[in-house]
């Protein structure tokens, strides 16, 4: 709890900072806050604790993925300090970016439905705000105006289906739903199923499963490449942890409801994604497909075994995220140095270190070992091939080889193409920040046991 009480006073802190005038040491204060964060996390473990009448509870589960939140949060602000100091607003700007990251935190720690809503909102609003905070192109403005209204619509199902669950149970506490559950297995009115098919729906649209990832594409592609950045890793995460939180406790017992439902969604999102992406010329909407392909696999692993996949996930998620920030800092970096043409063509004679750090993170996505993602994939299709979704497992290894295609298509343009832009030139701050990803890189995927044995309580 005292990690989000650090977020929300630097979000208070930015807010005030252009009046009391320390703009330019605020970018530190924020990375400083965000460490000093992740500490305080880690003080908690093995100390669960409740909060507010149990609508908030940090136990393993919701402090290990506070922890991943605030880490990631640190690179990307790294990544981002450009994005800040170009743009007028810059503190309103952090200011909204922190408050989203506490949505963030109270999404993975919620156990009142109450509280879940009041982390999505808090985040919702801060994204579709910052997806169209360049103001000056087109495209941003579309994504802003379609994130919200989708957004809406989503939040709309998720109401509905908070209501139905409460007016069948009489509580909106997570723990209390499930031994209501319990006790009345058989007594459960029909809207009682309807009300969790529409949480199903409205998860879905956060985390972005086909058939509700119709606004990901556009929207990644629209917003900066910064805010795409966020959205793909830590408001992922954020919805992975509150999806897994739900339907792993209260309603694991009434599987049988949603459970062939999810199966579906996670067959479409294995393959419907990952084909489209390979039919992309844009490296930016590439990612955004991909990223969504992604949770094809967190959610088959999900499927797999609902109660005890939280490590699998996590570790999943944990490698993904700083492959997919190493990716986005990369096309950032790009798009900085020609903005009217963003080419990975002859990458590599333009910038080598920039070209080799996309290829660790490209194939690192694609799960090639030894590289961390390939541990995930790994991990998710024996945990799968284990509990008897074998087919799922076939199907996501095809899916695995679609992704290794058009990752290696910008991987060749990068080494063999022909240069059409300008060298680009990195300073140290950026360089220090490659080289800590490449060592989370290859250290998660050399030494997979370390992280596993540590998620292992979680």
């Amino acid at each position: 709890m005292n990690a989000l009480y650090v977020v929300c006073g630097l979000a208070f802190v930015s807010l005030v900072a252009e009046i009391a005038n320390y703009k330019k040491v605020l970018g530190a204060a924020i990375i400083l806050g965000l460490l000093i964060a992740v500490g305080l996390a880690a003080s908690d473990w093995d100390t669960p604790l409740h909060y507010f009448n149990d609508m908030v509870v940090f136990d393993h589960f919701s402090i290990a993925f506070t922890a991943l939140i605030l880490f990631i949060s640190v690179f990307w602000f790294w990544m981002s300090g450009d994005y800040f100091r170009r743009q007028s607003h810059q503190t309103d700007r952090s200011a909204l970016i922190l408050f989203a990251i506490t949505g963030a935190v109270i999404m993975v720690s919620f156990n009142n439905m109450a509280m879940l809503f009041l982390g999505i909102e808090i985040l919702s609003i801060s994204m579709y705000v910052l997806a169209g905070s360049n103001k000056e192109s087109l495209l941003s403005n579309e994504a802003a105006f379609k994130y919200f209204i989708m957004g809406s619509f989503a939040t709309g199902f998720l109401l509905m289906g908070i209501a139905l669950v409460y007016g069948a149970t009489g509580t909106f506490h997570l723990s209390q739903i499930t031994s209501y559950i319990s006790i009345h297995s058989g007594e459960l009115p029909a809207f009682f199923y309807a009300g969790v098919l529409l949480l199903l729906v409205g998860m879905a649209f956060k985390i972005s499963a086909v058939p509700f990832h119709f606004w990901a594409p556009d929207v990644y592609d629209g917003s900066p490449v910064t805010i795409t950045a966020f959205m793909s890793t830590i408001v992922k995460i954020a919805a992975v942890a509150a999806f897994f939180r739900i339907f792993s406790g209260c309603f694991s017992s009434v599987k049988a409801a949603w459970s062939i439902v999810l199966t579906v969604m996670t067959l479409l999102t294995l393959v419907i994604p990952n084909i489209t992406a390979a039919c992309q010329s844009s490296v930016k909407r590439m990612l955004a497909y991909s990223s969504v392909g992604h949770i094809g696999y967190i959610l088959l692993a999900f499927i797999a075994n609902t109660e005890s996949s939280a490590g699998t996930i996590y570790y999943y998620l944990a490698s993904y995220a700083v492959a997919s920030i190493t990716a986005f800092a990369v096309l950032h970096e790009v798009e900085k140095s020609n903005p009217a043409n963003v080419s990975f063509s002859g990458l590599f004679k333009r910038s080598p270190m920039l070209a080799v750090m996309m290829t660790l993170a490209l194939l690192s996505l694609a799960g090639i070992p030894p590289l961390a993602g390939f541990f995930g994939k790994y991990l998710v299709f024996s945990l799968a091939l284990q509990n008897g979704y074998g087919s799922l497992v076939i199907v996501g290894i095809i899916t695995s080889l679609i992704g290794v295609y058009y990752y290696f298509r910008v991987v060749s343009d990068m080494y063999l193409k022909e240069a059409t832009n300008s060298p680009i030139e990195l300073n140290a701050s950026i360089q220090i920040m490659f080289c800590l990803l490449v060592i989370l890189i290859l250290a998660a995927g050399i030494f997979p046991d370390v992280v596993i044995s540590i998620l292992a309580s979680a």
